[in-house]
C-alpha cells in the first residue's frame, strides 16, 4: 500500500494517466489501478520502469522505492498459519502489524489482542467446530503472537471500547473468564492501551451497526482504514467519508462509556460477582 501510494504520487505530479503508465508496462489500467491501491504483488522490472516513466532519476529514491517493492513480496510471518484462516483474514493481519494506531469497537466477545490464550481457545473451539486439536491450537498461537505487538517497542497506540455484552457471554467456564476479566484489568494499565466498557445500563449507542476496527499508519502518504468483518469475508474501507463516519461513532462511543478507570472498577465488579 505504502509503494502503491508513492507510485500514484509520483505519477499524477507528472501528469500521466493510468492508460500511459500500463502501457509502459504492458499492463491495463486496472492493473496500475489495483497496484496503486496496494492488492497486487510487484515485479521489480515494473517499478523500476515506471520510475523512468515518472522521471525518477535520483539512484537513491528509485534503489529506496525498488527495495520496498521487494520487501511488498516477502511473505509475512503469519503466512505459516494461513491453512488454518479464513482466506481475507492475513492481510488484516499485516494490516495491524503496521499500524501505528488501532481503534476498536467489539461486541459479540473481548477484541483478540486482549484475549487470554484460554479465552482464545474457547472462542477458536466455538467458531471451528469439527476442527482437529492441531488446527486449533495453530490458531490459538497466532493470536497470541499478534498481542506481542502490544508489548514491543514500537508498540501501537490501541484504544478499545468493549460492550458489556463481550463480557457476560461465556466462553470457556467460570475460571476461564475470571482470568480474562483479571487480564483485562492488568493489561488496561500499559501505557500505550485505553480500554473503555460500553455498559447496559447506557441503552442504545453509536456502536449500533457492529464492530469495526480503525487502523492508522505512521506513513502519512496511507490514508485509515476501517475493517470490518463478516461471516464469509471482509470489508477494508478506505474512502475518506466512510472512514469519518466510523471515527465520529467510535468518539461517541468513547464519550460515552465510562472513562478507563471506571471501567477498570466496572471489570473489578464483574470479577467479584464470577
Amino acid at each position: 500500500m505504502l509503494l502503491g501510494s508513492q507510485l500514484r504520487r509520483l505519477r499524477e505530479a507528472r501528469g500521466i494517466t493510468r492508460e500511459a503508465a500500463g502501457y509502459s508496462i504492458r499492463a491495463s489500467e486496472s492493473k496500475i489501478s489495483r497496484m496503486e491501491l496496494g492488492r497486487v504483488s510487484f515485479k521489480t522490472r515494473d517499478v523500476e520502469d515506471l520510475l523512468t516513466l515518472y522521471g525518477v532519476t535520483d539512484e537513491q529514491e528509485r534503489s529506496s522505492l525498488v527495495s520496498l517493492a521487494k520487501e511488498a513480496n516477502v511473505a509475512g510471518w503469519w503466512h505459516s498459519y494461513s491453512h488454518v484462516l479464513p482466506n481475507w483474514f492475513p492481510t488484516y493481519v499485516g494490516l495491524e502489524g503496521a499500524a501505528a494506531s488501532i481503534r476498536a469497537y467489539e461486541v459479540q466477545f473481548v477484541h483478540g489482542l486482549l484475549q487470554t490464550e484460554e479465552y482464545a481457545r474457547a472462542v477458536v473451539r466455538r467458531g471451528m467446530k469439527g476442527a482437529d486439536d492441531t488446527d486449533v491450537e495453530r490458531r490459538v498461537a497466532l493470536r497470541m503472537e499478534r498481542q506481542k505487538r502490544l508489548v514491543d517497542e514500537s508498540a501501537p497506540d490501541f484504544h478499545v471500547v468493549l460492550d458489556e455484552a463481550a463480557l457476560r457471554r461465556p466462553y470457556g467456564g467460570r475460571d476461564v473468564m475470571r482470568g480474562q476479566l483479571q487480564h483485562l484489568i492488568e493489561i488496561s494499565e500499559r501505557p500505550n492501551v485505553r480500554l473503555q466498557i460500553m455498559p447496559f445500563s447506557f441503552g442504545g449507542h453509536s456502536g449500533e451497526s457492529g464492530a469495526f476496527t480503525i487502523l492508522s499508519f505512521p506513513e502519512s502518504d496511507l490514508s485509515d482504514l476501517v475493517y470490518l468483518e463478516q461471516l464469509t469475508s471482509a470489508l477494508y474501507l478506505d474512502k475518506a467519508e466512510d472512514v469519518a463516519q466510523y471515527k465520529n461513532a467510535l468518539e461517541e462511543l468513547q464519550h460515552d462509556s465510562p472513562t478507563p478507570a471506571e471501567s477498570r472498577d466496572l471489570l473489578r465488579g464483574l470479577l467479584q460477582l464470577s
